[in-house]
């Protein structure tokens, strides 16, 4: 996939398609074909700080750590953004979702793995 502007982080998305987070302040949601779906940025207006880690949960909802703003967003299929945790996070890298709700964050600020329901 060419033209990215400083890959970090990639998530496979549940139609075969995937996301990847942009150290220059965006996200894209790529089709299994490898084209441009859509920019969350520009399809929420959303305005990312340092977007870092990226996954999909079960819903197909895209979740994405924010380094800069020390926050992890949702973002549905439909829908405005919701923003699922706003305290408790020095520097939000990875993100993991499980098939039982719950949302694993690194947080390299603190050296540790942070679980929330």
């Amino acid at each position: 996939v060419p033209n990215l502007q400083g890959p970090r982080y990639v998530s496979p998305a549940p139609n075969g398609g995937f996301v990847v987070s942009e150290e220059c302040g965006d996200v894209k949601v790529f089709t299994s074909s490898r084209k441009l779906l859509c920019s969350l940025s520009n399809k929420y207006g959303h305005r990312f700080g340092n977007p870092a880690g990226v996954c999909v949960d079960m819903d197909s909802s895209i979740l994405v750590a924010d380094e800069q703003h020390c926050m992890v967003h949702l973002f549905p299929e439909c829908g405005a953004p919701v923003c699922l945790v706003s305290t408790g996070l020095r520097r939000p890298a990875g993100l993991a979702c499980s098939s039982f709700g719950h949302l694993f964050v690194a947080d390299v600020g603190e050296n540790c793995i942070k679980v929330f329901k």
